[in-house]
């Protein structure tokens, strides 16, 4: 991989040269001709290569992405000493400068919210301004919360890069895309209301530069802060057992904090008709290293691999010969080390 990147860095720099250079001598006149000119930008191109290898076309853009490069065409540029992308500072190479191009490399940190939306160049003969966009990362989704809401329900997303989002019902393989409305949103949260015959549909959320759908699916959740359709059963030692612990969670505010005794564990009933779905999710999370035997229906033991940090695991229900309904769940803590306190979040079923 780091041949790969080497590769593409150098492969990308020699096409710049090779293109500042193609324009430093078929625009010697213009240069000196522009010497004292006021800058002039026409337009904004990418410059480079895509990770796969493949050029980039010449087309100007409206909007740019952090770290990428970019050429900057127009006049009288040959004397810049400056270039701000929404008023950030930009790096440039004064070798990769003629009168009529610029190739600059847009900062990562440079921001997208709240931004003036202009790129800014400052010569020795002026400053021009240019109406660009800085693209955001594409969004990233952490969760939603509640999972198993209704319509008309107000529904919490959490992720990053939230700008000027739009959220929908994921199209399925015999649904269309649904608009959901939005309440209020941040760079880092949106609140929808959710709409009718949501049930069994991912969440999606879309910025200008991407989309990020969610893991769960409405509907699909045996706990999300509350534990859904238990029938019967509890803790074999009746103690350390807490749905309601609100110190730590993976999704929504609360997590189900269990302080396990060696070797202790526990059952509880459902009756969950498995017909949607292929696999059971859960996310775990332990004050130490260890490990806890798991089971749907009393069959063969699951080992959920415990560590201090969330971890998501998704377990095909074909393990367990693929049941046509769950009616019981066992866990027991086993690392044989006198037990431990391990928070569970986010159980329910993957849809087919």
């Amino acid at each position: 991989m780091k041949n790969l990147k080497t590769a593409w860095f150098t492969t990308c720099v020699a096409w710049m040269l090779t293109l500042v250079l193609f324009s430093s001598c078929t625009n010697d006149d213009d240069t000196q001709t522009n010497a004292t000119a006021p800058p002039v930008i026409t337009s904004v191109l990418p410059s480079g290569y895509d990770l796969a290898g493949n050029l980039l076309p010449l087309t100007p853009v409206t909007k740019v992405d952090p770290k990428n490069y970019y050429i900057i065409r127009g006049t009288g540029l040959s004397s810049v000493s400056k270039v701000y992308f929404n008023d950030y500072e930009t790096y440039f190479r004064p070798t990769f400068v003629t009168d009529t191009e610029i190739i600059v490399l847009v900062d990562e940190n440079t921001p997208y919210a709240n931004a003036s939306n202009k790129l800014k160049v400052v010569t020795a003969n002026g400053t021009v301004f240019y109406d660009l966009v800085v693209a955001p990362p594409s969004p990233t989704f952490t969760g939603f919360s509640p999972i198993n809401a209704t319509a008309g329900t107000e529904v919490t997303i959490t992720g990053k890069y939230f700008l000027n989002p739009v959220v929908t019902l994921a199209a399925t393989a015999t649904k269309p895309a649904v608009p959901v409305t939005i309440v209020s949103s941040t760079l880092e949260k949106i609140v929808v209301k959710l709409p009718a015959n949501a049930d069994y549909r991912n969440l999606t959320v879309t910025n200008i530069s991407g989309s990020a759908t969610s893991k769960e699916a409405i509907g699909t959740a045996l706990y999300d802060d509350v534990l859904h359709g238990v029938q019967w059963g509890g803790p074999w030692a009746g103690k350390g057992v807490n749905f309601d612990y609100d110190g730590d969670a993976y999704q929504g505010t609360k997590s189900w904090q269990w302080v396990h005794g060696g070797w202790d564990g526990g059952n509880w009933g459902f009756n969950v008709d498995m017909t949607p779905y292929k696999a059971f999710r859960i996310v775990v999370k332990g004050l130490k290293a260890g490990k806890v035997n798991f089971n749907i229906n009393g069959g063969k033991n699951y080992e959920l691999p415990i560590t201090t940090t969330w971890t998501y695991i998704e377990i095909p229900l074909s393990y367990w010969d693929s049941p046509s309904s769950v009616w019981m769940l066992t866990f027991q803590e086993s690392n044989n080390d006198g037990g431990n306190t391990i928070l569970y979040d986010d159980l329910g079923f993957v849809l087919k």
